[in-house]
């Protein structure tokens, strides 16, 4: 995805391997939250808890070296200062086995299943800014229907239990529920726009010669008779 900008000195760039430093200066020593990476959905829930902070580290590094970015950083100003991990679904297994998140249909959707912002930067609608992003992005890679599973309660709940997103987010920017297995987890929809295309210039239409037009016959003047004298 090119280069995405936003008002505020916002920036969004996909999580590229040149940008590794980048993810673990904004996930810090903890890994975003409580050692995970961000490979949460990425593993199994026996794989994830067979594993540790440090080798959560390590795969995703892996995932980001592949080449195949897992998410997308926001920067302000040039520093990172927030993160949303997307993919298409199947990058996903611990979606599979969750009796909220299950797959609704055959329909082929991205998901978008992780928002972490910095702690300065919480509350000013940064993560609207990611989502927004995340809609362009996965629209630029043939996306066509962007799926989420966002926490929707009345009442104000921690940064650390809404790491999904909040409905009202989603709301804001057209996504529709389309199923909700919990009382408080629907999952919602946005179907995308294709990402533009430059239309190719058509060539210059061949000239046509203009037809020649033969000059008219010119009339004879009708004979005037002369009056005998």
């Amino acid at each position: 995805m090119p280069r995405s900008a936003a008002p505020g000195g916002l920036a969004f760039h996909p999580a590229t391997p040149e940008r590794w430093n980048d993810v673990t200066a904004l996930f810090g020593p903890h890994g975003a939250c409580a050692g995970c990476w961000c490979m949460w959905p990425r593993l199994t829930g026996a794989a994830f808890r067979a594993s540790d902070a440090d080798q959560r580290k390590k795969s995703l590094r892996k995932v980001i070296d592949a080449g195949d970015p897992p998410g997308l950083i926001a920067y302000r100003d040039g520093a990172p200062v927030g993160w949303c991990a997307l993919a298409p679904r199947a990058a996903y297994p611990r979606l599979e086995g969750s009796r909220v998140m299950a797959p609704v249909d055959d329909t082929p959707v991205w998901s978008v299943v992780c928002f972490f912002v910095a702690r300065g930067e919480r509350g000013q609608g940064l993560a609207r800014d990611l989502l927004a992003a995340a809609m362009r992005h996965a629209a630029a890679r043939g996306a066509r229907v962007l799926e989420g599973y966002p926490i929707d309660r009345a009442s104000r709940t921690g940064a650390a239990f809404i790491w999904t997103g909040v409905a009202s987010t989603f709301r804001a920017l057209g996504f529709t529920e389309v199923a909700r297995r919990s009382p408080t987890r629907p999952v919602m929809r946005k179907t995308l726009r294709a990402a533009a295309t430059v239309a190719r210039p058509k060539p210059p239409a061949a000239r046509q010669a203009a037809p020649t037009v033969k000059p008219a016959a010119r009339r004879a003047a009708p004979a005037t008779r002369r009056a005998g004298r």
